[in-house]
């Protein structure tokens, strides 16, 4: 089990530490419903340095990312982020991911804690081909998502830049908290706004510390995974290995707006080809007409008590106080306000197909 820099201030904050892909990881401080209002009204800070980075440099680093990857990253300039996946080439998903153009012939690929093996693995595949210049940060960077509507304002006297001038899935480099050529990034996976930062192991409790000390007037308080997933979840964000995995493709999970087939990428022909003639499932998001809560693995049945599918992502809203999951149906019950029901022990409860988000903020 591997143990993140700032191990022993989680221990020390109480945190309730679990093992998650390999890591020792906080999951929650005070309480789950606590630690997600606080990030929806205020700002709140999780620690998410077990994801990996891939450092892509090199003639053929772009090349290499349009055949890997399902979006077109020759869109992206200096400072911009993109949200892609790396398609398999039997119709799944090797995994999600976020790039980052640093700088020309340099980009950042953020990946799954959980994949980062499987996900090197499959690009050095592809990467004797092209030869790019392929290297593994993961265990030299840590990752603070800030995150919450006071994220800008609590975090400015940290920083020479302007935060509020950054916007959504842009990024810059530059001196936070006292340490110079820090990734600060307008992204996150809450919906409500706040920064991803990247540094360096040796950096990150330097930046942790002045984190607190400069939010400590916002009410800043430590965030831990099982918020972030209710926060992603209100969003309708995927998350791999429940929602997307190696056996949905990003057609039947919504992600048709990040495959783009104006290029060359891997299974793109069959994956074009279930876009046109439509996939048999799709990937929706429903809300529960009475009191439950639907759990990852429930069924979702018809009208007459047959399983259709099953919850892919659910929990009990902690902003609409009511059940929310998301889980694939056959294309019939696919269609905004349909009805299905979610079989939660004994009882099969009504629910209403509904468009994302779930949280309106």
């Amino acid at each position: 089990m591997k143990n993140i820099a700032l191990h022993s201030i989680h221990e020390k904050l109480g945190a309730k530490m679990v093992s998650f892909a390999g890591f020792n990881m906080p999951v929650q401080y005070e309480g789950v419903t606590a630690e997600h209002l606080t990030v929806r009204e205020s700002v709140g800070v999780f620690d998410v340095s077990h994801m990996g980075e891939f450092l892509v440099s090199g003639e053929n680093a772009l090349a290499l990312i349009q055949k890997v990857t399902s979006n077109d990253a020759s869109k992206l300039a200096i400072g911009d982020a993109q949200y892609s996946c790396f398609p398999n080439e039997e119709n799944g998903i090797v995994d999600d991911l976020i790039c980052y153009k640093i700088k020309e012939n340099q980009y950042l690929l953020v990946v799954n804690a959980g994949n980062i093996e499987k996900d090197w693995n499959w690009i050095s595949k592809y990467n004797e081909e092209f030869k790019a210049d392929l290297k593994d940060l993961s265990e030299d960077y840590s990752l603070l998502a800030i995150q919450g509507p006071k994220a800008v304002e609590a975090m400015q006297s940290l920083s020479s830049l302007d935060l509020a001038a950054i916007p959504f899935y842009k990024f810059k480099v530059g001196d936070f908290a006292g340490i110079e050529n820090v990734i600060i990034s307008a992204t996150g996976y809450t919906g409500s706004g706040g920064f991803e930062i990247y540094c360096k192991n040796s950096e990150v409790v330097q930046i942790w510390n002045k984190v607190f000390e400069a939010g400590a007037s916002f009410g800043i308080k430590p965030i831990g995974l099982a918020a972030r997933d209710t926060l992603r979840l209100e969003m309708g964000y995927c998350l791999y290995g429940n929602d997307i995995d190696d056996t949905t493709s990003p057609i039947e999970a919504g992600l048709g707006w990040i495959t783009k087939f104006t290029k060359d990428f891997v299974n793109a022909d069959a994956l074009a080809k279930q876009k046109e003639h439509k996939p048999a499932r799709k990937l929706v998001a429903f809300e529960l007409d009475e009191r439950g809560i639907p759990r990852h693995g429930y069924d979702i049945v018809d009208g007459n008590g047959n399983v259709i599918g099953n919850v892919t992502s659910g929990t009990m809203s902690p902003c609409l106080q009511k059940g929310i999951g998301m889980g694939y149906v056959p294309n019939l019950f696919s269609k905004l306000g349909s009805k299905v029901y979610i079989q939660v022990r004994k009882n099969a409860i009504p629910a209403t197909v509904v468009k994302l988000p779930f949280y309106k903020g």
